[in-house]
């Protein structure tokens, strides 16, 4: 994501002259950074973002000696209780006494006054985000198939947290229900989204209802944990040091986040374009099989896996139909973002990718 000449402003009055409201006020962040003890006096913030700034926004905040990083939603209207950054903390509080490898969070800020918006600021952690390259230190097959196994055995820790002891037991999920609600949610929100007639979407959405598993457990649900959401340490070993973007998380059915790793991970004789573009860094050799990444999610978690094509199949057909109304806004006029016109002919190949997911395809 590149600035534009509004995003970032020295005061509010600075930013009311403009055609849009800015995502940062300099001013207003140095009298909280003040108050937060992040950086000292007049000293200037710099501003690096972070990301495409397709979801929410992150920065790279440099004051002084000191470096963090801001998160706060995009500029609105937002529909209600979407872009959360203030229960995006909380999560991130809560399993900061656990194992589960996460960021600190330094200040929240629930007042709109600052800069428009709640924000948080949370450590800012050194290491390696990978998406469609390796960095050298991590790329042998000895070193890719570590690196995988330690994003599978960072998703069993998660799993493995009292949710309950860490402090979400009270208005942060509904552990019962999760998957029924997740149907019947995306159901509706297919028929919002939906610009034409897809009759694959229809048919997996008929499937994933007669064959619904009973849900056996409740956890913290992470809801975009894949390769490129985490971070690992700067030098080999292959060591996983953090995992972001929590923006989804709630409390559901702990193979739903299974089943989108699963969605996310290419293997090196998928075929090529479409979706599989998103993600061809794992098709390297070393880089484990689906089936093995799911086979050590089993070992070390002890859950049965009897179900896991459900779970995959629920996570290419909620992307679907994310996807679509996506493209509904660009082809609206709703939305200026290039990226989202793309999507039309994806939607279409994710379709039929779901439903050859669900008659057992790999």
């Amino acid at each position: 994501m590149e600035l534009a000449h509004d995003d970032v402003v020295e005061t509010h009055e600075e930013g009311a002259a403009n055609d849009r409201v800015p995502l940062l006020v300099l001013s207003s962040l140095r009298t909280f950074f003040d108050g937060a003890g992040i950086g000292t006096g007049e000293q200037e913030i710099g501003v690096t973002p972070v990301g495409d700034g397709h979801s929410n926004h992150t920065f790279i905040l440099d004051r002084g000696a000191d470096s963090v990083i801001l998160r706060r939603p995009p500029r609105g209207p937002l529909p209600p209780s979407a872009h959360d950054m203030l229960r995006e903390a909380r999560v991130l509080r809560a399993v900061q006494t656990t194992p589960v490898k996460a960021p600190a969070v330094l200040a929240t800020c629930a007042d709109e006054a600052v800069i428009g918006a709640p924000f948080y600021v949370m450590e800012k952690m050194d290491g390696h985000v990978i998406t469609d390259t390796v960095p050298d230190v991590l790329d042998t097959p000895e070193q890719r198939r570590a690196l995988s196994f330690e994003l599978v055995d960072a998703l069993v820790e998660l799993h493995a947290v009292d949710w309950r002891a860490a402090g979400l037991g009270e208005g942060f999920g509904k552990p019962a229900g999760y998957l029924e609600r997740q149907v019947k949610r995306f159901l509706g929100l297919w028929e919002h989204n939906r610009t034409r007639e897809i009759p694959e979407v229809e048919r997996v959405g008929a499937w994933l209802r007669e064959h619904m598993p009973a849900q056996t457990d409740s956890t913290i649900v992470h809801g975009d944990f894949r390769l490129g959401n985490v971070m690992y340490a700067p030098e080999a070993p292959a060591r996983l040091v953090a995992i972001f973007d929590w923006e989804m998380s709630t409390i559901g059915d702990p193979l739903a986040d299974l089943g989108y790793l699963q969605m996310m991970w290419s293997e090196a004789t998928d075929p090529d374009g479409g979706m599989f573009e998103l993600n061809r860094v794992t098709r390297a050799e070393g880089f484990p099989t689906r089936a093995e990444m799911v086979a050590r999610y089993e070992e070390r978690s002890g859950r049965s896996m009897t179900d896991i094509t459900w779970y995959t199949t629920l996570a290419l057909w909620k992307a679907i139909v994310f996807m679509e109304g996506n493209y509904k806004r660009a082809t609206s006029g709703a939305s200026d973002d290039p990226f989202l016109k793309t999507f039309g002919d994806g939607v279409i190949e994710l379709a039929r990718r779901a439903e050859e997911v669900s008659r057992g395809g790999a």
